[in-house]
């Protein structure tokens, strides 16, 4: 009888365990036919200007004193001139020297420098203007190693290279309902990416716009673990107390 019951709670301590195993196919990114090598195209992703985006502009020429009214800089007494940005107002435009208001939202830094390189060929012998969007930012919360809010230098990030930031997910990430959420016109869009399809490269939202926010959604496991929470010590000692009394029973 003794061993009867042992071989019981054996089998359903290994119940417990097989039952919560996690499909590879909810953990694996990228899935689909890998027999054949292919070779799909790609748009480049270049994020348009957006309201409240700051924008470093410089301008230079054959004539450097020529060019020196398109620059704006903050005179300091110490330290050499520094140059100052422009904040594209509720509008969508920005002032720039000598030229005047620009319209600038909705279009991106390599049309603007195309237009303002165009404009200022007025003013200037071959003029050459650099534009850089300076607070391009995206956030990765949820289920991830380090949620945060990342700040991008070059202007262009995939949703992956942001999750690969954050340190890839957790194993209680959900990894086929990932959310990403983008603010354009005065609205919010809820998009879902399945990170275990390898069509997300394919996605017309792989590539993260200005102030995109990904949130990773914790899976049951993570949500079953939470709610046990304070209670795991008395659930625990139970177990052990159930355990103990079949054993007593049995010798």
């Amino acid at each position: 009888m003794k061993n009867k019951n042992i071989k019981y709670l054996l089998i359903v301590w290994l119940t417990v365990i097989l039952t919560s195993c996690v499909s590879s196919e909810k953990m694996v990114y990228f899935q689909g036919n890998q027999d054949n090598l292919s070779h799909e195209d790609y748009e480049i992703y270049e994020p348009k200007i957006q309201k409240g985006d700051i924008l470093s502009i410089n301008v230079s020429a054959i004539d450097k004193g020529a060019a020196v009214p398109f620059n704006l800089y903050e005179s300091t007494s110490t330290t050499e001139p520094i140059p100052l940005t422009y904040i594209v107002d509720n509008d969508g435009e920005i002032t720039f020297p000598v030229v005047g208001i620009l319209k600038v939202e909705g279009i991106t830094t390599k049309i603007l420098k195309q237009q303002l390189t165009k404009t200022l060929a007025e003013y200037l012998a071959k003029p050459i203007v650099n534009i850089r969007l300076v607070n391009f930012k995206v956030a990765v919360l949820g289920e991830v190693k380090t949620p945060g809010t990342y700040l991008i230098p070059n202007e262009r990030i995939s949703v992956i290279e942001a999750i690969s930031l954050a340190g890839d997910l957790t194993i209680h990430g959900k990894r086929k309902t990932v959310m990403l959420i983008r603010e354009q016109g005065g609205k919010r869009a809820f998009i879902t990416l399945d990170l275990t399809d390898k069509k997300i490269f394919n996605s017309p939202y792989f590539y993260m716009a200005q102030n995109d926010v990904i949130y990773v959604e914790p899976n049951k496991t993570k949500l079953n673990s939470s709610a046990v929470g304070a209670n795991a010590g008395i659930i625990l000692s139970s177990i052990s107390s159930l355990i103990s009394i079949i054993l007593i029973l049995n010798r």
